[in-house]
Order: structure tokens, then sequence, then C-alpha cells
């Protein structure tokens, strides 16, 4: 049998008051009582024993931690879980392996609780997102699936510079924008030039689970009638096709020039040009992208 714990209404002290004070002042009866406040009979017997006033104090919640643990770990045991967490840090299924091999019994879930308690387990992000299980559609046509993905340089000076990148996986039609910093907000403004440059229509982007792609970028784009995914993981593959356009675009543009935000943005939208109307990609059986983009 379990036992509720008591509630955390602010108010209730008051009406346990009101419902001592009906039966010792008023002289009501305590299973008239039970039946005005909706309560047992048996919880107005309580009150009314805790209170030998008569109703004129609050009787305050008690709190519903048992007042002793007889199978509680002991004193040398959590030393031992939180000296191995510490020590190491690694996770709780390992803290648990390694005091199960030095002959210490205890259960993984007690490890668990007990580096909860003293605030030494990682907790997830309530922020982070699901992983989802949209399916990967067939590039059959210009714009059914495409693949962004962002590159991070470092500049001279130390700080960061990054590149947004997107390519069609159909016709090889890239587009790319250089910025100095990233977020949902910035990709999906991106997504959304990339989507006016493009001489089709997007219908689904794909991404990795970087946190410039989280679930408000996702619904940016679902106002653009755009569907995202997320890469699935694990499956290293998934993203293939960005990531070798990111090395291309490294090696035959950026790493050409300084590596200055001014010197990239002079140097992406030429080559952009040439990479979309005279490259021609093996994958696409040596035509450029211009080529399967269908005619308006």
């Amino acid at each position: 049998m379990t036992y509720m714990a008591y509630s955390k209404n602010p108010e209730l002290p008051k009406v346990r008051r009101e419902a001592v004070r009906l039966v010792k002042q008023e002289g009501w009866s305590t299973r008239k009582v039970a039946r005005h406040f909706g309560y047992t009979h048996s919880a107005i017997v309580k009150w009314c024993a805790k209170d030998p006033t008569g109703g004129f104090r609050r009787i305050e919640t008690q709190s519903s931690k048992p007042k002793r643990s007889p199978r509680a770990l002991s004193r040398d045991v959590v030393s031992a879980i939180i000296k191995e967490r510490v020590g190491r840090r690694r996770c709780a299924e390992h803290v648990y392996h390694a005091l199960v091999k030095h002959g210490v019994g205890v259960s993984l879930s007690s490890v668990k609780r007990t580096l909860d308690r003293c605030h030494l387990r990682k907790k997830r992000s309530p922020w982070k997102r699901p992983h989802d299980f949209t399916p990967r559609p067939e590039a059959a046509f210009c714009g059914a699936l495409l693949e962004l993905d962002t590159i991070h340089i470092i500049a001279p000076d130390g700080s960061r510079i990054y590149i947004y990148t997107i390519i069609d996986l159909y016709s090889r039609w890239a587009y790319a924008e250089v910025v100095e910093r990233i977020g949902a907000h910035r990709s999906a403004g991106f997504a959304r030039r990339a989507q006016e440059a493009a001489p089709f229509r997007f219908v689904m982007v794909q991404t990795d689970h970087g946190s410039e792609f989280s679930t408000r970028f996702t619904h940016r784009l679902l106002q653009k009638d755009i569907h995202h995914r997320h890469s699935r993981v694990r499956q290293k593959d998934d993203q293939a096709h960005i990531d070798r356009f990111n090395r291309t675009i490294q090696e035959e543009c950026l790493d050409r020039v300084t590596h200055t935000v001014a010197s990239f943005k002079r140097a992406l939208p030429p080559y952009l040009r040439w990479y979309n109307t005279e490259r021609t990609h093996m994958g696409i059986n040596y035509q450029t992208p211009l080529d399967l983009v269908p005619r308006s």
C-alpha cells in the first residue's frame, strides 16, 4: 500500500483551521464538515486532534519525508561513490562497475540517485532537441532534398568566421554566405536567401543537430513551406554531400584568399557562379548543376 505525500497547496492550512473551527466552535459533526469540504471523515478527526486550541491556529502541512530510512546507503558507500565520480569524472555506469570490482555492494539505481542528490550527475538539457524520425526523401528532382551546414574558420586574429553552405542533392546546385555569428534566426535567414537565389523551390532541408538548427529554425522554415529534418544519429554518410562541398569550397576558394570576412564576401559570389554554371561534377555524369535545373 502506498501513501500520497502531503499537498503543497498554500491555502490548505487555512482550510484545516476552518474545519476544526466548525467542529469545535460551531458544533458541526465531523461527518458534516467532511462532506462540506470534500475530505474524508478520518482526515477531519485527525485535524481536530492536532489542534487543541479549537480552531484558532493554522494547521501547517507536515513534511512527507520519512523519519528513518533503514535501507539507506552507509556513509562509506556514499563516500566511495563520490570519490569514484570526482576522481575520474566517469558516468554513473562506470562508477557502478568500478565499485563492483572493488567489492562494494551497491546497485546502479542507487549510484544514480546518490549522484543526483550530490549534484554530480550531468542532466540532459531541457532545450536539447529530441531526435526526429522524419523519413529521408529520395532526391528525385531539384529541391526534393538539400543539405545545409556551417564551416567554422579561425581568423588570423583568433576570431571565428562562419560560412553557411547548402547544396541540392539532385543537381548539386550550391549556395554559401559568410557571417560573423550563427544561430537559429540567422540560419533561417540564410535558408530564405538561398531559396530566393535558387531557380527551384525547396521542399526539404536536412541539417545536423547543431544548436543553430534548433526547433526555432524548423518553425521558421515551416512558415516558408519548407520542411526540415535532422540527420540520423550515428549515420556519418547522411551529410556526405554537404561535407564534400565544404571541403571543395575551402580548397578551391576560401584557402586561396586572406581569412577575413571582407575577403570571403568578395570571393564567394564569383566562385559560386562558376561552381553552378561551369564546373562539371562527377556525381552527375560530368554535367554542371545548371544543366539539371529545369528551364523556366
